[in-house]
């Protein structure tokens, strides 16, 4: 071999070293990016998020704590005062996410927040089912822009094979707020009855929703911004962001970048065949989970009393936490395999619906009840990381539109969901989980479907 040709290898072999270096230097810049993010933005949005469910969720143990017989309600009018805030839910959040995309979570989020905590506060002065009903309206209208505006930002952060794990974070404070929510409501109920002469449900709402206030108070100072006009990164650590997503085929909004309109970003998210494929899913899952409104009246028709009932809801939750969080790990191993895995868990809920309809036994109702629940609560974080995923390539305001209408328009089915178990079907409530058993049997249809034709026509 030539001198020539040494000195050509030599030079090679530094400057594959040298990239081989650059490259190590660069996954653990990005490894360090991606544990702040996490930092900042997971423990932030659980705490919001476990707050939410609890103000959303808290009016089924209000009315186990005494609420509809107080104020004169019979069970048409309780499944009302649930409808009237998806009603509103739904109808915004389509324009609460496009504003969202334009603005900063930092400032949105918290304000929002701030605004249905003090009108939850309010709940706790109600003297009837009007006040009721014109309140949970309100509710409706601010909580509509948190949940599809918590997609967009996970979905603005994090990597396709990074999002499930971060999804399961997410909905695992809904879990929680179950447990909690139950604990919270049997200690209040049970304690702060009569204090200072209100019941204990009206302090159920006073406490909840002053929680809700401060925590959107703190999280004003702490909440990360979208990658492009963040301040708690250097300039260099925003142009990681951005990169480390533009590779891993997943869009964000350069604030020097062109902006779509709400008009097209709108016109775009309907015309996208995938758009309404998670929306036929998300319907499957949210629908059956409008189960978690009536745990507490359940488990009481199960034979305990008032206040027990409360407690006993809680392992229904603790074991729905663990499938959550085993689901989101396992589901970003194997991120092609997603439609595949919520079609298996949508299978054994529908399993233990229909055994539910057919047994007797108090003991094993309890223990289908909380593996059908375990079911349900996996596959809801799986769909939105599964969506927000395979929306990853569309433009920042497109995906904001798209995620809006999954959780808005899924959350439709809660509508009629909150008429699945009246008060006249007890203990059986056979209409209930039979609607439940048919709607998850359409939806491992939709997600088997939605494995095979992602997969085929993967972009």
């Amino acid at each position: 071999m030539s001198l020539d040709e040494h000195k050509r290898n030599d030079i090679e072999m530094i400057e594959d070293s040298e990239g081989a270096s650059q490259d190590a230097d660069t996954a653990q810049e990005e490894k360090a990016l991606v544990r702040r993010i996490d930092l900042w933005l997971l423990p932030t949005i659980w705490i919001m998020y476990l707050l939410s469910y609890m103000d959303r969720t808290n009016i089924g143990n209000a009315k186990v704590a005494g609420m509809t017989k107080d104020l004169g309600m019979d069970s048409n009018q309780y499944s009302i005062s649930l409808v009237v805030f998806f009603i509103t839910y739904v109808l915004f959040e389509v324009p609460s996410n496009l504003l969202l995309s334009k603005t900063k979570p930092s400032i949105f989020l918290p304000v929002i927040m701030t605004c249905w905590g003090v009108v939850t506060c309010c709940m706790s002065l109600v003297q009837s089912f009007h006040q009721l009903v014109a309140l949970r309206t309100i509710v409706g209208v601010l909580e509509a822009g948190f949940a599809p505006g918590i997609l967009l930002i996970l979905s603005s952060w994090y990597k396709k094979n990074e999002q499930s794990k971060r999804f399961a974070v997410f909905i695992s404070a809904a879990v929680l707020s179950g447990a909690f929510g139950g604990i919270i409501a049997g200690a209040i109920t049970s304690n702060l009855d009569g204090a200072h002469g209100l019941q204990g449900w009206r302090w159920l709402f006073i406490i909840e929703g002053a929680a809700t206030i401060g925590w959107a108070i703190i999280s004003a100072f702490i909440l990360p911004d979208f990658p492009a006009n963040t301040k708690r990164l250097t300039g260099r650590a925003r142009e990681l962001a951005i990169s480390r997503l533009e590779n891993d085929n997943v869009h964000t909004r350069l604030d020097d970048g062109p902006h779509l309109t709400s008009l097209q970003a709108l016109g775009q998210a309907v015309r996208n065949w995938r758009t309404w494929i998670f929306v036929a899913g998300y319907m499957v899952i949210v629908g059956s989970s409008t189960l978690s409104y009536f745990y507490p009246t359940l488990v009481e028709g199960l034979g305990y009393s008032s206040h027990m009932a409360q407690y006993m809801v809680v392992p229904i939750y603790a074991v729905a936490f663990v499938a959550v969080g085993i689901t989101g790990y396992f589901s970003d191993k194997y991120p092609h395999q997603r439609g595949a895995i919520i079609a298996c868990w949508l299978t054994l809920s529908m399993i233990c619906s229909i055994v539910i309809c057919t047994v007797y036994n108090f003991t094993a109702q309890y223990v289908l009840l909380v593996f059908m629940a375990a079911g349900l609560w996996a596959t809801n974080g799986l769909s939105l990381s599964y969506a927000a995923s395979t929306f990853g390539a569309m433009p920042q305001e497109t995906r904001a539109v798209s995620l809006a209408l999954v959780n808005a328009l899924g959350n439709l089915a809660q509508i009629y969901g909150a008429y699945l178990f009246p008060s006249t079907d007890a203990p059986k409530y056979l209409k209930g989980f039979g609607v439940i058993s048919g709607m998850c049997a359409f939806g491992i249809v939709v997600y088997s479907s939605a494995h095979v034709l992602l997969r085929k026509y993967a972009k």
